[in-house]
């Protein structure tokens, strides 16, 4: 990537994942499976680009996806070892 493609990319990165994280810490009713609902819907429209919308647009799509796909995965991470010890599995 470029310069500027590389600044907007963790501009948007660093962005959606503050936002994602303040999102968790001030809505009770934000799930795991709220995020990952609108990660898939993400990826529909990220394929669903048959117009074309450009360098940019590529650009933030692939951005938010990956700040989703970190969120998600850092979450899940933080509820396996409660999942285990809840099956007993300490």
């Amino acid at each position: 990537m470029e310069r500027w493609q590389d600044l907007k990319y963790h501009e948007i990165y660093e962005g959606t994942l503050e936002g994602l994280h303040r999102r968790r810490s001030i809505d009770p009713g934000f799930t795991l499976e709220d995020a990952r609902r609108q990660l898939e819907q993400l990826y529909v429209l990220d394929g669903n680009d048959w117009l074309g919308r450009g360098e940019l647009g590529d650009i933030v799509s692939m951005a938010t996806i990956a700040a989703y796909e970190a969120f998600i995965a850092l979450w899940s991470a933080e509820e396996a070892p409660v999942a285990e010890f809840e099956k007993g599995e300490h």
